[in-house]
């Protein structure tokens, strides 16, 4: 029910570091990748950017496909996401997650110095091997291998308190996967996340106080989730709240509405 959606992941880690550089490719010509475009093959790596994406905008994901290519080549970390995204979700070529792989493992090996430019696709980079790593990729040298995950989840919740990484790791520490099971420690992660709004952390959460004799506050968190979770994970949020609610006694019942409608992003 908790599966990673990497595609949601990924357009959103990345996001803040894209918007600058796509109001610029925005207003780019928009010509095919030829002779007659200005742009070619020995064109600057923000120049091929910026003409793949204007390309891929205005759906000519061949022209874009190549363009991000070879700014790739050149080094340009846009570029390698973009076309690492689009081998892993078969967005204008063939899927082939092992080849996504090798691009965000590129990403990722480089590093990236403070206050870089480059941040969101480094993150986004972290998130995709997690999940790699997490699940394996059938028919290709990328096994599973859950204390790589788990040490990916860490280095992107802690190091960048993005809070989907500390949604994941919580839910690897509660298992048990890639290393001890600490339910403080889980407690401690979805708590972060619960403060950014995280409804997945906010539900789960919520159940592990419920649990632990926490009523009210259990269900409040359970309760408010229910107003922030995408369609998607609203089901498996409400039968959790559902069931909570069932056993709840009525004075818990009341004091998690009225705690509800006070928790915000702070978690309070």
């Amino acid at each position: 029910m908790w599966n990673v959606e990497l595609n949601r992941v990924s357009r959103m880690t990345a996001g803040c570091a894209l918007a600058a550089i796509a109001f610029a490719a925005a207003h780019a010509p928009v010509r095919a990748f030829d002779i007659n475009s200005g742009v070619s093959k020995e064109s600057g790596p923000f120049d091929l950017f910026k003409f793949g994406f204007k390309a891929y905008k205005n759906g000519q994901k061949q022209e874009a496909v190549e363009a991000y290519r070879y700014a790739a080549e050149k080094g340009h970390t846009g570029s390698r996401w973009a076309l690492a995204n689009m081998y892993a979700y078969g967005d204008g070529v063939a899927q082939n997650d092992f080849e996504a792989f090798k691009i965000y493992s590129e990403i990722a090996n480089e590093g990236i110095e403070p206050g870089s430019g480059d941040t969101g696709f480094f993150i986004n980079a972290l998130m995709a091997l997690a999940n790699y790593y997490r699940n394996g990729i059938p028919g290709s040298p990328v096994k599973i291998d859950l204390m790589q995950s788990r040490q990916l989840y860490f280095q992107a919740a802690s190091t960048f308190g993005v809070p989907e990484a500390q949604y994941q790791l919580a839910r690897m520490i509660l298992a048990g996967e890639g290393g001890r099971a600490n339910v403080l420690q889980a407690k401690k992660w979805l708590n972060q996340a619960s403060k950014s709004g995280h409804a997945g952390a906010m539900a789960v959460f919520g159940n592990l106080l419920f649990e632990e004799g926490q009523g009210a506050r259990g269900l409040a968190f359970m309760t408010a989730a229910l107003d922030r979770c995408n369609p998607k994970d609203c089901p498996w949020m409400q039968s959790l709240q559902e069931q909570a609610f069932a056993v709840a006694s009525e004075n818990d019942r009341r004091a998690a509405i009225s705690l509800a409608g006070n928790i915000t992003r702070s978690g309070d």
